[in-house]
């Protein structure tokens, strides 16, 4: 591992499983006034480290860098790529392949984008969520709070990324309660009168006189030693026959209303707002990692997440090619036209073949087979991935033959994978054409999973 080829920067005392003649520093600032190194190495204490590595997420020149971690702790843990590795420039090599094919070869801006980044080079990466008691949430994302900055929600962008369908969840870490005016975390539940609200209630005793109905503190009957109704002066000698203790045992102090249980009211601490617990913001806390929809969008371009036609490629994102598929199913329902064919096609194998080939040659391969897709269909055609090795066309006004002619055209792209490296993968398609193959109640995700079946 020479110097010259992989710079790496111990910050911390040393340590026995790295180069002795790595420079090492004591502290942050000594480290950002040195030309930016390729790989960091956290070698201090666990709390130390932690306060190190969200200074190092936060510096331009290593909000993306490999940081490695000899010590175990939550914030490490977020902000870390963990211990390190046995093959440490094996590890370095990849970064630097996947930095060079991230958003075709331009530097990520803003922060979606570095965040996208982030997990890309570490695909699929690992964005944790981490408790953080005094914070309004109650949780943070420690790497987005760093990478961005203070006036950051970041839950709001994570839970964003998450509907595009660029985030995955990995775990359900929690789910909170937050105050609907403020957002905040920081509520006390407290038991309040079922009449008038009031927080000054009393649990006591209670009598139910059978004469006259009255119920009342048990105190108030109590007269020289004996039960007398305070309100109808009958003697209670016997429970049961002549009174009974009612379920009602709470006692407001404000109105006097007695009551069985309370009712429970969260208030906030911060904007004072009360709330009954049902009406509470309720929010599920995850952790996440880039979906395949986030690698593909990582490397055919960032400005192709959203729901615009990509190009000349007639390629549109999964979510808007179901609604365009659903659009046609009910015309097809309601009006029996127009005939189009769903196409789906499996490169089996592809993501083993393009691991081994390695970022650049692996996803060279993959658009080439895009390009030669393009040349089989149409302009008025459209499609999309669902995952590196799943393609789909939606070939408008193409009946059985139609479809069997695109087929035959696709099948030919098989004559690429030849050689010792592309040799395992297999082409497959499944197709149908509406309205005949089509199953009654059927949307576009059933029929998709159908053909999906058949791949």
């Amino acid at each position: 591992m020479p110097a010259s080829t992989l710079r790496l920067a111990i910050l911390g005392p040393g340590h026995d499983a790295l180069p002795p003649a790595s420079p090492r520093f004591t502290d942050p600032a000594a480290l950002f006034a040195q030309p930016p190194c390729d790989v960091v190495v956290l070698t201090a204490g666990g709390e130390q480290n932690a306060r190190w590595a969200e200074q190092l997420r936060r510096h331009p020149a290593y909000g993306l860098t490999l940081i490695y971690c000899t010590t175990d702790h939550p914030l490490t843990q977020a902000l870390t790529d963990g211990p390190l590795p046995g093959q440490l420039h094996a590890a370095w090599q990849q970064w630097q392949e996947r930095l060079a094919v991230f958003n075709l070869g331009r530097a990520p801006e803003g922060l979606e984008a570095q965040v996208l980044a982030y997990l890309w080079l570490r695909a699929p990466g690992t964005l944790k969520a981490v408790r953080a008691p005094l914070s309004p949430g109650h949780y943070s994302y420690p790497l987005v709070d760093a990478l961005g900055d203070d006036q950051v929600n970041a839950h709001a962008l994570v839970h964003n990324l998450a509907q595009r369908h660029l985030l995955d969840s990995t775990a359900l870490v929690d789910r909170i309660r937050l105050c609907r005016s403020c957002g905040s975390g920081h509520l006390n539940y407290v038991d309040v009168c079922v009449e008038c609200t009031a927080l000054d209630i009393v649990r006591q005793p209670s009598l139910h006189c059978f004469t006259c109905g009255h119920i009342g503190a048990q105190a108030e009957y109590l007269k020289d030693g004996v039960l007398v109704c305070p309100n109808c002066l009958t003697r209670l000698r016997h429970i049961g026959t002549d009174y009974d203790r009612p379920l009602e045992n709470y006692r407001c102090n404000a109105c006097q209303a007695f009551f069985v249980d309370a009712d429970v009211e969260a208030r906030c601490l911060d904007c004072g707002q009360h709330h009954a617990p049902d009406q509470l913001q309720v929010r599920e806390i995850r952790d996440y990692q880039l979906s395949e929809t986030g690698q593909l969008t990582a490397r055919q371009g960032l400005e192709r997440s959203s729901d615009a036609y990509f190009g000349g490629l007639a390629m549109v994102g999964v979510s808007t090619f179901k609604t365009l598929l659903d659009w046609q199913l009910e015309l097809i329902a309601r009006h029996g036209t127009p005939t189009f064919a769903l196409l789906g096609l499996r490169f089996r194998n592809l993501g083993v073949t393009l691991r081994r080939l390695g970022p650049q040659r692996g996803h060279a391969l993959l658009d080439s087979l895009i390009e030669r897709i393009q040349v089989a269909i149409r302009e008025t055609d459209r499609c999309t991935r669902t995952s590196e090795e799943h393609l789909w066309l939606l070939l408008m006004y193409t009946d059985a033959p139609g479809l069997r002619t695109v087929t035959e055209r696709l099948n030919q792209i098989s004559e690429l994978f030849v050689g010792q490296d592309l040799q395992d993968i297999q082409l497959t398609t499944s197709g149908c054409v509406a309205p005949g193959d089509l199953i009654e109640k059927e949307d576009a995700e059933l029929l998709m999973a159908r053909l999906a079946g058949a791949l």
